[in-house]
């Protein structure tokens, strides 16, 4: 069985470090062995939560894709922005519409028996650290295995050369080592 892992960034923008942070990261599953699905938030745009919106409407379409797809892989691998010190708004609207009941499927289903690794850039010298500390704790409270081992990119703003690589062989190997481990333990979860 090949293992199936998402990945993403919790950032729509177009030049997001986040997001090249993550293209970075789908790679390397991608030459650990596994399937990575990248995926853009821009394209699934969702509407911020709101009870009455789910009581009339239901889940959002791009809610239940994307629901879906957590649903076909083993793993997540998410980069998160730090915003205020925590993540993005777009990353926890993203996570709490898909944990919710859709009919009688638990809102549970996406995230049972996952493994998720987190990873974070920022211009900043922590490089997105203090946001993915909530990030760990909301996975957790989903039921999801996080992985101990985390990546922080700082000074993001040049991390990267002009075809979204890194420049620096100590950044690649750290984000590298880190997308084999959640290969790794998928792998031996799923099994």
């Amino acid at each position: 069985m090949t293992v199936k892992i998402v990945v993403f960034a919790g950032s729509a923008r177009k030049d997001s470090l986040n997001k090249k942070l993550a293209r970075v990261a789908a790679e390397s599953v991608r030459a650990a062995g596994a399937t990575a699905t990248f995926v853009d938030l821009a394209d699934y745009p969702i509407p911020l939560y709101d009870g009455d919106l789910e009581a009339r409407d239901g889940l959002p379409v791009n809610a239940r894709k994307l629901k879906d797809l957590f649903i076909a892989h083993q793993g997540l691998l998410i980069v998160s922005p730090e915003n205020n010190a925590s993540i993005s708004s777009l990353l926890k609207n993203t996570l709490d519409w898909i944990s919710r009941q859709d009919g009688k499927e638990s809102g549970l289903v996406p995230y049972q028996g996952k493994v998720a690794a987190i990873a974070g850039a920022s211009p900043g010298a922590l490089g997105g650290l203090r946001g993915l500390t909530h990030l760990r704790a909301i996975l957790q409270n989903l039921r999801v295995l996080v992985l101990s081992e985390q990546f922080a990119l700082d000074h993001a703003d040049a991390a990267f050369d002009a075809d979204g690589k890194l420049k620096d062989a100590k950044h690649l190997s750290a984000i590298s080592a880190l997308a084999k481990r959640l290969v790794d333990v998928s792998a031996k979860l799923a099994s």
